[in-house]
């Protein structure tokens, strides 16, 4: 793994380098399909970075107020650049939240605004197994297979490199192309896909959390999703079949 890169007299903590590098190509990307789909590229930024710095801020907040005793002798640890001190399920939240409110103010159209914004969604997915990858998280689970890779002190599945190798995959399937008649397939097909993945992942991750005896948490999510995925689809091309 390489958590550090050194570029000239400069150290780089390679993981947020890529989560970063792939949020301005998936901006970029953004805006080629929005000029596509006849939505305003500007408007999507802004609903991209709002949305953004609402899930950052959130996930702080909601983690220094489920531990407001640690935050309370020393308060500005609520800026610190310590990404552990984050609440991903609060972040996320509030990410959507700003997006669904400011996409409203802006009357930018559901399904159509998730179709254009699906490049973005897939080219962060390749970021984030790159960071994986990069620091050595999402490590996989111990194995005698040729291609393990050496890891904490044992021979494991290269977990991070499935991933990116099936982020890159969804992003070439389902991100790269025109969007399709019905609006919203193309945002949950790339959804069922990114559960399909994760399915799959999940069997060969080390860090998986376990319950109800060793059914993997990630998978059953995955399920739920999936499910949910392919019933809304349904949905949306039956009713585009009920209004011809």
């Amino acid at each position: 793994m390489f958590p550090i890169l050194h570029i000239g007299p400069l150290a780089v903590q390679a993981a947020g380098l890529f989560v970063l590098a792939s949020i301005y190509i998936g901006m970029t990307l953004t805006e080629k399909r929005a000029a596509h789909s006849g939505l305003n590229s500007a408007s999507l930024d802004n609903l991209i970075l709002l949305a953004l710095f609402g899930f950052l801020a959130g996930g702080r907040l909601s983690f220094a107020l489920t531990h407001w005793d640690s935050f309370r002798a020393s308060p500005l640890d609520i800026f610190s650049v310590n990404a552990s001190l984050f609440d991903l399920a609060g972040g996320l939240a509030a990410g959507l939240i700003v997006a669904l409110i400011y996409g409203q103010r802006k009357g930018l159209a559901f399904w159509p605004t998730l179709d254009a914004l699906t490049p973005f969604f897939a080219t962060v997915l390749v970021g984030l197994g790159l960071s994986h990858l990069a620091s050595g998280s999402a490590f996989g689970r111990e194995t005698s297979l040729p291609w393990a890779v050496e890891l904490f002190g044992a021979k494991r599945h290269p977990s991070q490199v499935y991933e990116v190798a099936l982020a890159l995959f969804i992003l070439s399937l389902v991100g790269m192309r025109r969007p399709l008649p019905v609006a919203g397939a193309q945002f949950l097909t790339f959804v069922a896909w990114t559960a399909g993945a994760r399915l799959f992942l999940e069997a060969f991750r080390g860090d998986s959390t376990l319950i109800f005896g060793g059914l993997r948490l990630g998978q059953i999510l995955a399920w739920v999703v999936l499910a949910v995925a392919f019933l809304a689809l349904t949905r949306l091309q039956s009713t585009q079949k009920s209004a011809h």
